[in-house]
């Protein structure tokens, strides 16, 4: 009732009608996001926070080798799937936003942004959508948003997001939220924030995709917390490269690797532990014993997950080593 009382409000008392049909099981979604591709690896991606809970659950949709959509204010959650569907059918982000919008009696509170796999990008904010509301486009690229503090929001995001190019697409996207909050952000402040990246081109398995799928759904700073996931969503990448170098039999490669994720969480037990398991599987013993050791000191567990380990096929080491391991105090 709140989100129809408040629409009334914008909408004048003989709009009535309209708010109480389109807007009373509509998510209340108003934020400040930006959708976007990068002409290099052809990732497209959409950055969402709002004063709002689970935003990413509502506004951002995208499927690798079609495109992405930002769907928020007075939030017709269809137009995400459904604009997906049209980019598939050929349209381009023009064509299916007007598609989307012609049969929509919102749409004058409705604010949508779509990018296609090809680089075409449009955007609609209506005229009804709260006040500090609006968009700028940019190539590759748009940035919208609606019920701001300020004026100055989408065009702070669009600097920065600009300013950042030579980044990969995913940290560009943090920069251009981190700037819309340092421009005043949402009116009501923040709650939640997401990151959704798919690849330029069709992914072979569903399951694959998105790419990256970050969701800060409730937390006092969620564009910070967001920034630290990716971050950790990078460290675990240089874990996944390290398992595949030890599949190949490349233990410099993937020792290089498990380097470079421990740098960027070296207190992370996790990468330390499999670090020491994959130096002992390779007869590097006594290289894997001081990190085993560490590990143990911090939490017991990790000294009966390796007891166990054998058994499964993980740790493929003589007995008495395994006794060796298992005795570090």
């Amino acid at each position: 009732m709140l989100k129809i009382a408040i629409c009334l409000l914008i909408l004048g008392a003989s709009d009535a009608l309209f708010a109480q049909v389109y807007l009373q099981n509509e998510p209340f979604s108003h934020t400040y996001s930006i959708v976007a591709r990068d002409p290099e690896t052809g990732e497209m991606a959409v950055g969402v926070q709002s004063h709002w809970f689970s935003v990413g659950t509502v506004v951002s949709w995208g499927e690798a080798g079609v495109g992405v959509v930002a769907t928020q204010s007075f939030v017709n959650k269809s137009f995400g799937p459904l604009g997906l569907q049209l980019l598939k059918d050929g349209k381009t982000a023009n064509e299916a936003l007007k598609i989307l919008l012609r049969s929509d009696e919102g749409r004058e509170v409705r604010q949508v942004a779509i990018v296609d796999a090809r680089g075409n990008v449009a955007t609609h904010t209506g005229d009804k959508c709260i006040a500090y509301a609006g968009h700028q486009q940019g190539e590759n690229y748009s940035v919208q948003a609606n019920m701001m503090l300020t004026k100055e929001v989408w065009p702070a995001m669009a600097d920065a997001y600009e300013k950042s190019s030579g980044l990969p697409l995913a940290e560009r996207v943090i920069i251009a939220l981190e700037a819309a909050e340092k421009a005043g952000g949402d009116i009501r402040g923040k709650q939640s924030a997401a990151l959704l990246v798919v690849k330029g081109q069709p992914v072979k398995n569903s399951w694959d995709d998105p790419m990256i799928n970050l969701r800060v759904d409730d937390h006092t700073n969620p564009v910070e917390e967001l920034k630290r996931l990716l971050k950790v969503y990078r460290a675990y990448e240089h874990m996944n490269k390290g398992d595949l170098a030890v599949e190949v039999g490349d233990m410099s490669l993937a020792l290089q690797e498990y380097g470079k994720a421990q740098s960027m969480f070296p207190h992370n037990l996790e990468m330390q532990y499999w670090t020491a398991v994959t130096l002992a599987n390779n007869h590097r013993i006594e290289e894997a014993l001081p990190i085993f050791e560490r590990v143990f000191r911090e939490n017991e567990n990790w000294r009966e997950l390796t007891r166990r380990l054998p058994d499964a096929g993980l740790l493929d080491i003589k007995r008495k080593e395994l006794k060796k391991i298992l005795k570090l105090k």
